[in-house]
């Protein structure tokens, strides 16, 4: 019996994600980002005996989880970069693949006291996990002028960010800045005319991957999915910007984050995954017209070779 459907968001490049996996209707297989459960109820579909263990730390995908009655399903309501603690909690050695869909869901965009949106107004919060630390807030009011300039410049390559983040000094200097409307309103003087709402989603991009470590978590759990799944195992992961992108393909390609690759006396590669695709996969212009969100999609897909080095990742 399939299971049902939860209004959520759409997911993107489904088929595609799901022939990566390659799955075995007995296999154990990982969902590192649960959401509204679109891609892991497309998975359940496909087990007859196996188990789908999905990980999320937000409270709204853990309700969406909880309407789900299979037992397939094992949710974990946990931050991916504990991927193999908890595996090990619930009992799970080895996994057959593991799927991720990086980024914010258009469900917590449409949220607009979640802070995550540039249309809506809401307090400044992005922050995955309600009850973590730091917020959108400390960030921008708190964090020295430095810190806040080197934030935009390498986590949303926003040109002239020492300026932006000496306009926001400034601000806060008069009075808190409390609303993603008041923190736009401090950067309209800086977006280049016709492209504002592209550099607006730069800045807001850049701190929310502060506010939620999203990069170090990124590599945690690659490093530990090199440790987690079986080989012949697959790794399918969706980036929705260029900095998770670079990683994942310099992780796939060389087994660390330089991409450097290092060889073995033979001249055989030393890494833990060959890609199974050379070059991201992209959505269909179909797929782009009918979920905007597609368009920035990258998916990649690796399989885990039966070679484990030690990891060596910087």
């Amino acid at each position: 019996m399939e299971t049902p459907q939860i209004p959520y968001h759409v997911p993107v490049m489904l088929q595609e994600a799901l022939e990566g996996l390659n799955i075995s209707s007995e296999g154990t297989y990982v969902d590192v980002t649960f959401g509204g459960g679109g891609h892991s109820r497309a998975i359940m579909d496909r087990l007859e005996g196996g188990k789908l263990i999905a990980f999320d730390q937000d409270a709204d995908a853990k309700a969406n989880a909880e309407e789900i009655a299979c037992e397939k399903l094992v949710f974990v309501e946990a931050n991916f970069r504990y991927l193999k603690k908890y595996l090990r909690l619930n009992g799970f050695r080895e996994v057959d693949g593991i799927l991720a869909d990086l980024g914010v869901s258009s469900h917590h965009f449409d949220q607009a006291e979640r802070g995550f949106s540039i249309r809506l107004e809401g307090s400044l919060d992005m922050r995955m996990d309600a009850n973590a630390e730091p917020s959108a807030f400390h960030v921008i009011n708190e964090y020295e002028e430095e810190a806040i300039s080197n934030i935009l410049w390498y986590y949303g390559e926003v040109k002239k960010a020492r300026t932006v983040a000496k306009a926001i000094v400034n601000a806060r200097s008069v009075q808190p800045i409390e609303t993603t409307t008041q923190l736009k309103n401090i950067l309209e003087n800086f977006a280049p005319r016709g492209k504002e709402n592209k550099f607006y989603a730069q800045v807001f991009q850049a701190i929310r991957i502060e506010v939620n470590d999203e990069l170090e978590a990124l590599k945690s759990m690659l490093n530990e999915a090199v440790e987690v799944l079986k080989p012949g195992g697959r790794l399918v992961i969706m980036s929705y910007h260029s900095l998770e992108d670079r990683l994942v393909k310099h992780f796939v390609k060389a087994g660390n984050y330089t991409g450097e690759q290092t060889k073995d006396m033979y001249g055989n590669l030393l890494r833990p995954f060959k890609p199974i695709v050379n070059k991201a996969i992209q959505a269909s212009e179909e797929e782009i017209a009918n979920n905007n969100r597609a368009r920035s999609a990258r998916l990649r897909i690796a399989e885990r070779t039966d070679f484990s080095p030690e990891m060596n990742n910087k």
